[in-house]
């Protein structure tokens, strides 16, 4: 399955596989011969909290971001044939997929997390390997570990999900924040990833603000997900959706690239080539067909 890269900042026009099982029921795509493009079109906005005195390491953001759409994929809300969400959802996944991040602080980010959507909460950096996903409802919930102030610390990732809207149909609370120069540093380099666990791998040619990257391992995590059947869905929602983000060595890529598993290309509107290959996604479950 190949995702190509369709919306200025960073969307996927996917095509349909035709799959056995499962799997193929739950097909994104409700009408093969529609035409996508002509099609509405709606995107997914995600929203990542940065604050000038802690901003999160760029790994435990982009992991973030990937879970933050799987959250929203499995969300009974989007799932269920009368669900708040689905007809939002059904109709984003007919046309172009296109996701969008944007970044808030403070003031932003509290009017942002009053709109309907969840917010997947990452690892902060002396936390343990255990990743945790949490879902806030109409809020991020809670005490944050963030100030205001300027004191500078370390935090953990927090991406709100929020369901589609129309292209040009943006909530105000969305809309003023900043897509452009969202970029991360990680304080030092991420440790291997578990090779019995997910892995969403990144090119090693490509060069992408974190902001982008964050889009396209949504992107690979979408992919992984439209892929695996039922039994292999839960058992990833029930376990916390773990998977990591990690660029992969150049002779690892060409590997990966050339095995079948799903794979992201991008149109090249911003910031990289057209037809770039950007993401990999490795799914245990995927590797043994």
């Amino acid at each position: 399955m190949t995702s190509t890269d369709a919306d200025t900042e960073t969307g996927t026009q996917t095509t349909a596989h035709q799959g056995s099982g499962s799997a193929a029921r739950s097909s994104p795509f409700r009408h093969a011969e529609i035409d996508r493009d002509a099609a509405p079109q709606f995107v997914l906005p995600l929203v990542v909290r940065i604050e000038k005195a802690a901003p999160p390491a760029r790994t435990d953001a982009l992991e973030t971001a990937a879970r933050a759409v799987l959250v929203l994929l499995s969300d009974e809300r989007a799932t269920a044939a009368d669900g708040e969400w689905a007809q939002a959802v059904r109709d984003w996944q007919d046309a172009r997929i296109r996701k969008v991040v944007r970044r808030a602080r403070g003031a932003e980010w509290r009017r942002a997390s009053g709109l309907p959507g969840t917010t997947v909460t990452g690892r902060a950096p002396a936390a343990t390997p255990a990743e945790d996903v949490t879902g806030h409802e109409d809020g991020h919930g809670g005490g944050d570990g963030h100030e205001d102030g300027d004191g500078a610390s370390a935090a953990a990732a927090e991406v709100r999900v929020f369901p589609p809207v129309p292209l040009d149909g943006w909530p105000k609370e969305l809309a003023k924040l900043q897509v452009s120069g969202t970029d991360l540093s990680d304080p030092e380099p991420p440790p291997a990833p578990d090779p019995t666990g997910p892995v969403l791998w990144l090119s090693p040619h490509v060069e992408m603000s974190a902001g982008k990257a964050m889009a396209q391992a949504g992107h690979g995590a979408q992919l992984a997900w439209w892929e695996l059947d039922d039994a292999a869905r839960a058992a990833w929602r029930e376990a916390g959706f773990p998977l990591a983000v990690r660029t992969a060595s150049p002779e690892r890529w060409d590997e990966l690239t050339a095995s079948g598993l799903p794979v992201v290309r991008d149109a090249g509107f911003t910031e990289i080539a057209p037809g770039s290959c950007t993401v990999v996604a490795d799914h245990p479950a995927l590797r043994r067909r």
